[in-house]
């Protein structure tokens, strides 16, 4: 997939929009970042562009409005100072004039950020790059900017004046996140086979979805399947998991899938790899039980000793490999094991790993393995819609960008 990238970009002297995505976990009750992964994430744009003399002024959000994590970015910009190494100015306005200023005033190499992006109404708007630059967002900041970078993968897949409404109105390119992304996924839509895709987590119809596109284009050899996904096949399948299991998936809306889980059985029945064994928690402790000894009415928690052996199998012979979504409750001493060690034979592998998802990043770094790891992507929802091959928008603009 080509897209223009900083290679092509000459932005010495010039006033350079960046837009980014440092949305980060915030403590509730003193606003502090509690993770600065997406803020380092897109550290090496930041510093390139300002090494090589270009104004930077960068575009960023937290949370949404209404939500508790909703914030300005004074603390996000104190954070950049501390990773970058070098001055990062802040000011808490996005179009006032004392943003403008701001930027007006910029000197070679400097580092602004204005304020929230979302603070701005019209920036909850949606549409194509033509109908974005009509904002007064996109056309104030025009006017002030010779060039606009998107390093923002993981709102890639959003249609939103900051995020594509510039690539109709200046010369644009992406970041070295954002290119480093688009190479690394890229891998899995044409992969060296044989292709293992490992998916869990929580989201139900994205994660058929992913199977569905991964399936039906032949992508992926095998899908191996671990947390409520698995639950849900095995339902599918006709294996009772007990009421309390059954309520929970309800809970989570992966009843709703149902009858899309039961035509993936019989269309590739021999594809879409269930547990053979599961965790469940037994008076507050792990306890392994065969998939033939369902129904239990104690919660299932993780997959068992059998499947790892069986999955680790699987993956060492793969050449590819992409997961998404942690096969257990990992967070809890006890249920981790699923997780860990399919992550660990994926860095024992030969294969190209892929790890996408912010849950399933988390527990790489838990398991000791993130930097064993191929590509370890950013974006959560970004790189569930990449892998599914849905239209991305700030993709597709891109690729369509003035230069």
């Amino acid at each position: 997939m080509k897209i223009p990238t900083l290679d092509e970009a000459d932005v010495s002297g010039k006033t350079v929009l960046l837009r980014v995505d440092i949305n980060s976990p915030l403590d509730p009750e003193t606003g502090q970042i509690l993770d600065d992964t997406r803020i380092r994430e897109c550290a090496p744009t930041i510093k390139e562009l300002s090494d090589k003399g270009a104004k930077v002024v960068i575009l960023a959000h937290q949370g949404r409005p209404g939500d508790e994590d909703f914030a300005r970015l004074e603390k996000h910009a104190k954070k950049m100072q501390e990773i970058l190494g070098r001055p990062v100015k802040y000011v808490p306005e996005v179009l006032g004039p004392s943003a403008k200023e701001e930027i007006r005033k910029l000197k070679e190499g400097e580092i602004l950020l204005l304020e929230n992006i979302r603070f701005l109404a019209e920036e909850t708007l949606k549409g194509k790059p033509e109908e974005m630059a009509k904002t007064l967002l996109v056309k104030e900041l025009s006017q002030l900017a010779d060039l606009y970078v998107n390093d923002a993968f993981g709102a890639a897949h959003r249609d939103q004046p900051s995020l594509v409404g510039f690539g109709a109105t200046l010369p644009t390119y992406a970041g070295r996140l954002m290119e480093k992304e688009v190479k690394g996924l890229g891998k899995a839509r044409e992969p060296e086979r044989p292709c293992v895709y490992v998916l869990g987590g929580g989201k139900s119809k994205e994660s058929m979805s992913m199977i569905e596109n991964i399936l039906s284009q032949n992508i992926a050899d095998k899908v191996l399947t671990g947390g409520l996904l698995a639950q849900l096949f095995l339902a599918a399948k006709g294996v009772n998991l007990g009421n309390r299991n059954l309520q929970i998936l309800k809970e989570k809306g992966f009843d709703k899938e149902m009858e899309r889980a039961k035509k993936l059985l019989a269309t590739y029945p021999d594809k879409i790899i269930l547990p053979l064994d599961l965790v469940v928690e037994r008076e507050g402790k792990p306890h392994e039980i065969q998939v033939s000894e369902l129904p239990v009415e104690d919660p299932i928690q993780d997959i068992g000793s059998r499947t790892v052996q069986k999955y680790r199998e699987i993956i060492m012979e793969a050449r590819t490999v992409v997961a998404n979504g942690p096969l257990g409750v990992f967070e809890k001493s006890g249920f981790e094991r699923g997780t860990f060690e399919v992550l660990r034979a994926m860095a024992d592998s030969e294969a190209y790993t892929i790890v996408g998802g912010g849950h399933m990043v988390a527990a790489a770094e838990k398991a000791g393995v993130v930097a064993r790891i191929k590509h370890v992507s950013t974006g959560g929802g970004a790189c569930i819609s990449f892998l599914c091959g849905e239209p991305m928008p700030v993709i597709e603009m891109l690729k369509a960008a003035k230069r």
